[in-house]
């Protein structure tokens, strides 16, 4: 694992630590502000169920979509208040997150993070970090959980579970690729078909004999959605 800052430990899947927050810590929703806050497209169809929204407005109300020239695929983040606290649109000081139930994944498993890597053989190898910020009262409580209670009692397996799913589209197995950046219509592509499902649905029944294969529900088309765009791509990828 690369040089980590200070704050920021690694973590072995079997260790424990000591972590609880609750209304009652004086820190509490200090976390859920200043913040940059990826989302996934498993997150952001939890949320626009949430909100009874579909994809694209939730998009155009809740989503910053960026694509810089250093960036090799397009990544979609909440849009914070502007408050000069860059605050989350879903928290309130007092009872917290209002859409606790659909959270990300990023603030159900904080204050641990997990990434995940590609051998050579195309398998998924975990890595986990705890990231120790100086506001957090958290650590001070006498709670002590494994990585893997912490990502039972966080619920964190089905959003893992699809996180993983779009690795062979985000880390080439062939590591002199990894630098190869996806064109304007490919990452207009990857937005439309991972973040936007209703939009892929329309636009598959549309060009496809076979659209009466496409799932009802959300969850399983992402998962159709993910592989239809791995075959698109993986001739020319």
């Amino acid at each position: 694992m690369a040089s980590l800052p200070e704050q920021v430990r690694a973590m072995a899947a079997e260790s424990s630590f000591r972590f609880h927050c609750h209304p009652g810590v004086s820190c509490f929703t200090a976390c859920c502000r200043d913040l940059e806050l990826a989302l996934s497209p498993y997150d952001v169809i939890r949320l626009k169920q949430a909100l009874a929204l579909s994809s694209h407005d939730f998009l155009e109300r809740y989503a910053i979509i960026e694509f810089g020239p250093d960036d090799l695929y397009p990544k979609v983040y909440l849009a914070m208040i502007d408050d000069g606290q860059a605050s989350c649109p879903f928290v309130d000081a007092y009872s917290g997150c209002q859409v606790y139930h659909d959270r990300p994944n990023a603030c159900r498993i904080y204050p641990m993070g997990r990434g995940v890597s590609l051998d050579e053989h195309g398998k998924s190898k975990e890595q986990f970090i705890i990231i120790h910020e100086d506001h957090c009262r958290g650590f001070a409580e006498d709670q002590n959980q494994t990585v893997q209670d912490w990502q039972n009692d966080q619920e964190t397996h089905g959003y893992n579970r699809f996180n993983d799913l779009l690795l062979p589209l985000l880390v080439p197995y062939d590591q002199a690729q990894t630098s190869q950046r996806l064109s304007s219509a490919e990452a207009n592509l990857f937005i439309d078909t991972l973040y936007n499902l209703e939009l892929f649905k329309s636009r598959f029944s549309r060009s496809s004999t076979d659209s009466d294969a496409l799932p009802d529900n959300d969850p399983a088309l992402l998962r159709y959605a993910i592989d239809w765009l791995q075959q698109q791509w993986q001739p020319a990828r």
